[in-house]
């Protein structure tokens, strides 16, 4: 269990990851709550009295997300800091301690669960991943998505892609994903998605308007191009649905993987920002799974593994990919914004470390 100082810690530390990606006023929101925030409301109790580790539980996410639902509602405490109008930090740590005790019972329900910023933008890292693994076994793919929140990354071969000059996806396509480029270039190479199934163990379906508004209240105030972004692809979700379930990672996979794969398609395990969030036995589990199905794995049936998980002492998103047949382990290729406004391709040699989310 976690000391009060350790809580009250992670507030400041979400401060800088909020600050490095050019998020100040959600930064200061931070910064005041863990300066502020107070025992008089049951939610305070339950923040500083946390009983796990803060960080990994993305707790002041959580809270975050729920007083911006407040703010998107017209709680009048709310506007003037949730537009920057306001920036003495007392003031606004005492203002939102006053906002936690006023509005206990509609704010205690988002620290149940974690934050779902589900980020179409996310969608260049792990087409850059794609990309890697189509220049190996061929164009065709079967993405089978863990962690899938509301399934937006599921709609990845609907958006239109320009990766410093690579292209990819229907050029009709309402959304178009162009992240400023750093580094080496992607993989030249086309890519087909055949199909794409996703699962999460509390999913979103953005075609109820309370689910699109929870998903939106989890995009920082600051993040104007990210909301027009997620306007679009609800709509663009809601013209065509995904293919989401609700279960277990593990358990699900472990089905997908039993399924019979067409003879060209390259089965891949797909997921962002998801591997904090699953126990140790089942991240073991899907990955006994996958060494175990890419043993079995040919080159008229493929297997791919495309991951984009943080470095934590970087604040950065690495994109890693696997594929089978082949003896090369994991690869780091590249890395990324949060949020996919950039992306950094890194040359090889590249590295195989196993990933690890190292803490700040």
């Amino acid at each position: 269990m976690a000391s009060e100082a350790e809580n009250r810690k992670s507030f400041a530390i979400q401060a800088g990851y909020c600050a490095a990606m050019d998020a100040p006023i959600t930064a200061r929101i931070c910064t005041a709550l863990g300066q502020g925030i107070t025992r008089a409301s049951e939610t305070g109790r339950r923040v500083l009295d946390w009983p796990g580790e803060p960080v990994a539980d993305a707790l002041v996410l959580r809270l975050v997300g729920g007083l911006h639902a407040l703010h998107r509602r017209g709680v009048p405490e709310l506007r003037r800091i949730f537009t920057g109008e306001e920036t003495d930090l007392g003031r606004i740590g005492a203002a939102l301690d006053a906002v936690l005790s006023a509005y206990d019972l509609p704010l205690m329900p988002w620290l149940y669960g974690p934050p779902q910023t589900n980020e179409a933008a996310r969608s260049n890292g792990l087409m850059t991943g794609l990309l890697h693994l189509a220049t190996r076994y061929g164009p065709r793919f079967e993405l089978l998505e863990i962690g899938s929140s509301a399934g937006l990354n599921l709609m990845l071969g609907r958006y239109r892609f320009d990766l410093d000059g690579v292209a990819v996806g229907p050029t009709e396509s309402p959304l178009v994903l162009r992240p400023d480029w750093r580094g080496s270039p992607p993989p030249a190479a086309p890519v087909e998605i055949v199909s794409a199934r996703g699962v999460d163990i509390a999913p979103l379906d953005l075609t109820d308007d309370r689910d699109a508004d929870r998903l939106q209240a989890y995009v920082w105030v600051d993040a104007v191009e990210r909301q027009v972004r997620l306007e679009t692809a609800i709509a663009m979700l809601r013209a065509a649905p995904v293919r989401l379930e609700r279960g277990d990672a593990a358990e699900w996979l472990e089905a997908r993987l039993g399924e019979p794969q067409p003879a060209g398609v390259t089965r891949v395990l797909l997921h962002s920002v998801v591997w904090q969030y699953l126990r140790p036995e089942a991240q073991a589990r899907i990955a006994a799974m996958m060494e175990a199905a890419g043993a079995a794995a040919t080159l008229e049936r493929p297997l791919g593994w495309v991951m984009m998980e943080p470095n934590r002492d970087l604040a950065v998103q690495e994109v890693r990919v696997r594929g089978w047949p082949g003896d090369t382990p994991m690869e780091l290729v590249a890395r990324t914004h949060a949020h996919g406004a950039w992306v950094e391709g890194l040359a090889p040699p590249y590295d195989t470390t196993p990933y690890v989310m190292r803490a700040a």
